[in-house]
Formats: structure tokens, sequence, C-alpha cells
């Protein structure tokens, strides 16, 4: 089962951005798309992002759309996460998952078909 390590989170100020980085420790299988979930201060486990494994097709949660932007570099087996115009609301543990085998990102994330995730990377962001 691959390994993945998440970096790149901190703490900012409203309106500011950080970019997620997640590595596998070895490649993901070709069917599966990825995906970035979160946990905020509590309350449950929210999808945020996914994307297929060639990249082209991507799918967002409303609260982060037109903020946030998922993209892949399969070479070097990496993920990212740009987080621009961030918000108090987006403060939480930032989780990088492998989704279920030949599921759409839309279809991961609605359902959480997350097959391993890495131990996150926490996100803060003040007013």
């Amino acid at each position: 089962q691959v390994k993945l390590v998440e970096s790149g989170g901190g703490s900012v100020q409203a309106g500011g951005s950080l970019r997620l980085s997640c590595v596998a420790d070895g490649p993901v299988q070709t069917q599966n798309p990825m995906a970035w979930f979160r946990y905020p201060p509590g309350k449950g486990r929210e999808g945020v992002a996914g994307i297929s494994p060639d990249g082209y097709d991507t799918y967002y949660a409303d609260s982060v759309k037109g903020r946030f932007t998922i993209s892949l570099d399969n070479a070097e087996n990496k993920v990212y996460l740009q987080m621009n115009n961030l918000e108090p609301e987006d403060t939480g543990r930032y989780y990088c998952a492998v989704g279920a085998s030949s599921w759409s990102p839309r279809h991961v994330i609605l359902n959480e078909a997350y097959t391993t995730w890495g131990q996150g990377t926490q996100v803060t962001v003040s007013s």
C-alpha cells in the first residue's frame, strides 16, 4: 500500500495563500484518482478536491470552488493543493488521499471513497 506524506501547512491571515504538497513513496495505480479532504475543528471530514489520474477531470467542494486548485505531477508521484484567498473557515487538518479505483473525482469526494491517506498537515487561518 502506497504511503502518502503531506507538507506545506501553516498559519496565515485571511486572504493569504498556501500550497500543500503530497508525495507518494511509490507510483499510485493509474486508475486511482487523488483527493484532498480536511477536518475542521469540531467537525467531521469534508471532501475538498479531487483529480483524475490523467489530471483532466477535477472536482471541488462548493466552499472552495474558485479559490483552491488541485494538480498532479505523475512523474514525481506528487499531488498539490493551491489554496488562495483563505478564510478562517478553511482552518483544519488537511489530508491527501488515494481514491477508489476507476471512480470519478466527484464520486470519490461525494462518497468519501478514499482507500488510503497520509498523516495530514495543519492549516490555520486567522481573521
